[in-house]
């Protein structure tokens, strides 16, 4: 089964208005295979703004975070219906930093999941482990106990509506990379997870590798079995470094 290849730019708090353009007219220009996809996700005061210079079909934007209310008194959240209105079609969910730094449950993350599918938006499921769980070879009990209150939340078969990425704590702006065989064995055990639950939803998902990606081993990376794309930090605030990723990207 050919699945989806995703590209996706996570700014964080970083970039302006001058990037949205500079990236905008570089990428847009980009002929991208049919099963390519990019997505850019700035802080939430440029969305519209990238929305609105965006003309190539194969680029998305996306929100760098969603809240599990759908409306009220929750000062500095966004919602759902407010992404929608900016033509929003994807959202980072889980990221390691809202989970290590704003204190995001397991049980947080799938209420977002949920809301964001409930509006039509495709969530960015971020999981990882850290160094310290890495070392002690408790990879997978991290991203299975990471993984599994989404699946009792929205259902397995909700997932072919879902992206996972993949982003090993010790590699998020350290300029650590996990090896491409590293990679490829923690991705092919998030696929065989899936696949517990239900084998088609798990060939179908696109799998993504996150960590201190760059032009140099995104190529490599991208041609694992289960690697279907990227979630790109520091490299996608790179004009010409990001558009050498995306055109590393499988079928492109």
């Amino acid at each position: 089964m050919s699945r989806q290849t995703i590209i996706a730019a996570n700014w964080k708090m970083n970039g302006n208005l001058a990037l949205v353009d500079t990236m905008t007219s570089k990428i847009n220009s980009i002929n991208f295979a049919e099963n390519v996809k990019v997505v850019i996700c700035p802080s939430s005061p440029y969305l519209v703004a990238l929305s609105s210079k965006v003309s190539n079909e194969a680029i998305n934007v996306g929100a760098q975070n969603i809240s599990e209310y759908a409306k009220g008194a929750y000062t500095g959240e966004i919602s759902a219906d407010m992404l929608n209105e900016m033509s929003v079609n994807y959202a980072i969910v889980g990221h390691s930093e809202r989970r290590s730094l704003f204190g995001e449950s397991s049980a947080q993350v799938a209420q977002k999941v949920k809301a964001a599918l409930a509006n039509g938006i495709t969530p960015l499921l971020c999981i990882g482990e850290s160094e310290a769980e890495r070392i002690a070879e408790q990879t997978e009990t991290v991203l299975s106990a990471q993984l599994q209150p989404v699946i009792d939340e929205i259902g397995i078969e909700s997932f072919k509506n879902v992206v996972i990425a993949y982003e090993p704590v010790w590699a998020i702006g350290t300029g650590k990379t996990a090896s491409p065989e590293m990679a490829q064995e923690t991705h092919k055990f998030i696929r065989e997870f899936i696949a517990q639950h239900n084998a088609e939803i798990a060939d179908g998902i696109s799998l993504l590798y996150g960590g201190s990606v760059n032009a140099a081993t995104s190529e490599e990376l991208f041609a694992q079995t289960d690697i279907d794309g990227g979630l790109i930090g520091g490299a996608s605030l790179k004009v010409d470094e990001f558009s050498q990723i995306c055109s590393t990207s499988k079928g492109s």
